[in-house]
């Protein structure tokens, strides 16, 4: 499909707002579960192929935590929200009141807790989308892999098909109070064919 390659500012400004709308609920619901004040910056929104995604989430040798869900309902594909290792960590110091540096291994209640983070920030921005498109949007149940950056998109690559390879990818920062570094995430978005020409059809502009 060739009109994610001719996306016009307007539509693309579409997506932001979408964009923008998912992470306000996003750092509501963060800032309730961790009891902590978050703030959070513009998103940035790019459409890209998925093999050409690797670039904008980071080095391929850098770990990160990946949260996979099923997107299903109206519109289906997959959602993918990415946490860089160092975030990742800070994160669960975060949720699990421990000093700043404290977490090491990332044991069952880490991942845990990383899944329902994940979990959180995929769901805000699908609301988002589903109430924009006026469609409903059923995420499954989170899972979680940590490995490295290029290993977790060669998997999601690989698995899940040339004919769905348009990825909504929003970068997300997050300033968590009292963390000396924001946080940084990224959501991708991977409908199939039918959702992702839905996707467009409900931002093409006149």
């Amino acid at each position: 499909m060739d009109d994610a390659r001719g996306l016009k500012e307007l539509q693309l400004d579409a997506l932001r707002e979408v964009a923008n709308i998912g992470a306000g609920h996003a750092a509501t619901a963060l800032s309730q579960m961790t009891n902590h004040t978050i703030m959070i910056a513009v998103p940035e929104v790019n459409v890209r192929a998925l093999e050409e995604v690797t670039d904008l989430v980071g080095r391929p040798d850098e770990v990160v935590a990946a949260v996979l869900m099923h997107m299903m309902g109206d519109l289906t594909g997959r959602t993918l929200v990415l946490f860089p290792e160092g975030s990742a960590r800070t994160l669960c110091d975060i949720l699990f009141r421990r000093s700043a540096g404290t977490t090491g291994e990332f044991g069952p209640m880490e991942q845990s807790g990383l899944k329902e983070a994940g979990n959180i920030l995929a769901s805000a921005y699908m609301n988002a989308l589903s109430d924009f498109m006026g469609m409903m949007l059923v995420p499954s149940v989170p899972s979680l892999v940590i490995d490295l950056s290029a290993a977790v998109l060669t998997t999601t690559y690989l698995n899940f098909g040339h004919d769905r390879d348009f990825v909504f990818c929003v970068e997300t920062s997050f300033r968590v109070e009292g963390a000396i570094e924001p946080l940084r995430g990224h959501f991708l978005l991977l409908p199939d064919t039918p959702s992702l020409r839905a996707i467009f059809d409900a931002i093409r502009l006149p």
